[in-house]
């Protein structure tokens, strides 16, 4: 709970702070909210059409709507609003399919849209059972996200001209760009006329522009967005408990860019381009020099390592070689881990592109997924080499842990659990639907990328299948439940066939 006082200001009539908003007893009621500016602190899309023109495929519509954002503001303040967003709306949807722009509003920019937004708005918005949105965006690259997270009925929005085909001209239909507070109002009023409501229940805006469809509404909630980003700076506004039950949890998402593209960021990602480019063909040679300069020649390059826990003694008298079971976070994790060990590991995997395999530094063997088969592979190479398997099968970038699979625990007693952490400032190490070699690449581009490594403590015997007699779905779930334990990620049930199945786009 918040206690630090807000500045006063002065609400227009009837009008209350959104902070004052009753969350209790909701269910049966109707809210209407905007978007801009007041469920996302963003009052104006271009990031989004940035982060949208980027994923999409084209640095250069990416460079070209960066170019035009100066002449979007002169039009701005020199013939209109209108004029400002036709311009940008063009630059970016011209030529893009609208199943495309739906895909990626889920797959790509809700991350970015879950990091933009006003907990008390959130919090106040989900305690409704049905909810109604507005904006001036697109409605296409707003809508598929805030159903799939948020269960919003349907979104009022700018609609788009769309092809017979499917294509995006970059034009607006008429009418349809809902900038002023008057054409929000008529064409909210026209949309609830079709679904037979009189009026909304509860109203949440934060603008001029917002007020005539908030006056319409039987409650009015204003957002006072300069005071909540001032409290913000200041202290942590944590989303109560009942909401976040309300909401999805963000566990897949896609698209190379870690940061949301205001203009001045998206000048920055562009000017460092080069220089990152450079650099990233400096640090993919680290892991193929001698291991006794890795370590330091990585720091000078300034990639961050930090080694929690003690490397694990071999004990000469155990049977076979240590099998490092670690957590996924990209396709650099096994090469990481044996640039801190020093030594030579073979990293088995189900799947890894053949140029990958010729870049890595170390040994790699495929597995076929094939049970029989993987398993006998992985006992011949445990007979005379340490193993290291990502049971996950695939990476996953929020703080959450998929399931195990138990291949790995039938196959050895001698396990080592590792936490693998990688932190990126600017760009995805990871991607689904991307070229998958190029994520070592993009990852060595960060200005400073990070790996954190945490060594567990080696299964105890009571632990394992042959001298505990446990089950190897009862070994996979403990490492899971460890490695969760220690890094404070949560485990889940689901699998690599869930995140691509959510991530991977079909026309």
């Amino acid at each position: 709970m918040l206690h630090t006082r807000e500045p006063e200001k002065k609400l227009p009539l009837y009008f209350d702070d959104i902070s004052r908003c009753r969350t209790d007893g909701r269910e049966q009621k109707i809210a209407l909210c905007s978007l801009d500016g007041t469920l996302i602190t963003s009052t104006y899309p271009f990031a989004y059409f940035m982060l949208l023109a980027f994923e999409s495929g084209s640095l250069a519509r990416a460079f070209m709507l960066l170019a035009a954002f100066p002449v979007s503001l002169l039009l701005r303040f020199l013939v209109s609003n209108e004029a400002a967003m036709q311009m940008l709306v063009f630059i970016t949807f011209s030529g893009l399919k609208a199943s495309t722009v739906e895909f990626l509003s889920k797959a790509v920019l809700a991350k970015s849209y879950f990091r933009d937004m006003n907990p008390r708005t959130l919090s106040a918005l989900v305690s409704f059972g049905k909810k109604y949105m507005v904006t001036a965006a697109p409605r296409i690259m707003v809508e598929p996200f805030l159903k799939e997270y948020l269960g919003v009925e349907s979104v009022v929005g700018t609609e788009l001209q769309v092809l017979s085909n499917g294509y995006c001209t970059g034009l607006i239909q008429s009418g349809s760009l809902l900038l002023s507070g008057r054409r929000k109002l008529e064409a909210l009023k026209n949309f609830f006329e079709t679904i037979h409501v009189s009026c909304p229940d509860a109203g949440f805006g934060s603008s001029d522009s917002d007020y005539p469809f908030m006056s319409w509404c039987k409650v009015k909630a204003l957002v006072f967005l300069e005071a909540y980003k001032a409290i913000q700076k200041s202290e942590e506004i944590v989303l109560p408990s009942s909401a976040q039950e309300r909401i999805k949890p963000l566990v897949f998402h896609d698209g190379r860019l870690a940061v949301l593209p205001t203009p001045a960021m998206a000048l920055a990602i562009f000017l460092w381009t080069p220089l990152a480019i450079v650099l990233a063909l400096l640090r993919i040679l680290v892991p193929h020099t001698p291991y006794s300069v890795m370590l330091p020649l990585a720091a000078l390059l300034g990639i961050k390592l930090r080694i929690k826990g003690s490397f694990p003694p071999k004990d000469p008298a155990a049977p076979g070689k240590l099998l490092f079971a670690t957590s996924h976070r990209t396709l650099l994790d096994p090469v990481v881990l044996s640039g801190v060990l020093g030594r030579k590991v073979t990293a088995v995997t189900y799947s890894i592109s053949r140029l990958s395999e010729l870049l890595s530094s170390i040994k790699t063997v495929r597995l076929s997924r094939n049970r029989a088969s993987d398993s006998q592979t992985m006992r011949r190479l445990l007979s005379s080499e340490d193993v290291v398997v990502c049971p996950e099968g695939t990476t996953c970038r929020e703080p959450y842990l998929l399931r195990f699979s138990p291949l790995f625990a039938e196959v050895s007693d001698n396990i080592v659990p590792v936490g693998m952490y990688a932190e990126m400032g600017l760009f995805y190490g990871t991607t689904a639907r991307g070229w998958k070699w190029m994520d070592p690449f993009f990852f060595c581009m960060n200005v400073q990328p990070s790996y954190t490594l945490e060594f567990l403590e080696a299964l105890p015997d009571e632990r394992t299948c042959g001298r505990g007699k446990r089950t190897s779905v009862e070994v996979a779930n403990y490492v899971q439940e460890e490695l969760a334990r220690a890094s404070g990620l949560k485990p889940t049930a689901l699998t690599r066939k869930d995140k691509y199945q959510f991530l991977t786009f079909v026309q």
